[in-house]
């Protein structure tokens, strides 16, 4: 991988000013298994009779491999990166099912880093504590990249679509997986604002994009073959999965006399609100995007 980093930027790690982004994953990052064994630091995709409705990591296994299908690249020698990759989960399904490719993810939390490079020892996976809009890899040096959920906390801005663009090889793909909003946040009801509002906050998100405006923007940067499908409804069975999870959560905690951490209340609540935010068809949607370089 060699090819892939700057000698000098190997050692050197570029740092962020959200402060309150890196708070929450540092500290609530372990809460995640409670949704994910596989630590899996998202939603899921569910395929009747494929996927289970009451075995949750099925489900989120399965959007990771929705993403890797969307992808194409030399199955033993391509180099993946992963923008905002969490601890790791889903580079350790990648990884699992394509044993001889490599994959280099990028977070902003040190904490992150540090126990998703434990859970990586010994594969062909790489946690860097940088920010996915201004990484340190070469320009068109990998064979493709994808964002689960993660670019939302920068409002799915236009310099972490250009980032991705750079890094990539020509012809490779880029896959992104997220929730969007259908309409501009000021054309939102007052109960959908609201829902967004408090998702945003208790998430930390700079905001969703708009759907109609991403495609734009990743044309004026210059993706080609851009693919968007509405997963919404492969989506929901997950979704409806936080009630209960949250509240085992919180059970777990009492009986154990655990007290929450105050970002781990704030995880929660923006599950909270990402569910009732789902029940605003009109205004929500959650979306696969496949781009070529």
């Amino acid at each position: 991988m060699n090819n892939i980093l700057p000698l000098e930027n190997n050692i050197r790690f570029q740092k962020s000013n959200d402060e309150n982004l890196i708070d929450l994953y540092n500290e609530a990052t372990e809460d995640y298994e409670f949704w994910s064994k596989d630590f899996n630091m998202h939603f899921g995709y569910y395929i009747p009779f494929k996927t289970s409705f009451f075995k949750r990591d099925t489900m989120l296994n399965e959007l990771n491999n929705q993403v890797f299908c969307r992808l194409s690249f030399d199955k033993k020698n391509a180099v993946i990166a992963d923008l905002g990759c969490g601890i790791g989960g889903t580079m350790r399904y990648g990884l699992r099912k394509y044993p001889y490719i490599h994959i280099i993810g990028v977070s902003l939390s040190p904490f992150q880093v540090l126990k998703g490079n434990e859970r990586l020892r010994n594969i062909n996976g790489l946690l860097l504590e940088e920010n996915y809009c201004n990484t340190s890899f070469f320009s068109n040096s990998m064979d493709g990249a994808y964002a689960i959920e993660s670019l939302c906390h920068s409002g799915h801005n236009k310099q972490s679509l250009r980032e991705a663009y750079r890094i990539l090889k020509p012809t490779a793909k880029f896959v992104i997986a997220d929730a969007f909003l259908k309409k501009d946040p000021s054309q939102l009801c007052p109960s959908s604002n609201y829902c967004y509002n408090q998702l945003c906050k208790g998430w930390s998100l700079e905001g969703l994009g708009n759907i109609q405006g991403i495609k734009k923007t990743l044309e004026e940067i210059g993706f080609k073959d851009i693919r968007i499908e509405d997963i919404s409804w492969s989506v929901a069975p997950s979704v409806l999965h936080i009630p209960f999870a949250i509240t085992h959560f919180i059970l777990k905690k009492l009986f154990r006399k655990e007290l929450l951490k105050p970002h781990s209340w704030k995880n929660l609540k923006g599950s909270l609100f990402a569910l009732l935010s789902g029940l605003h068809k009109k205004s929500f949607g959650y979306y696969l995007i496949t781009a070529k370089k």
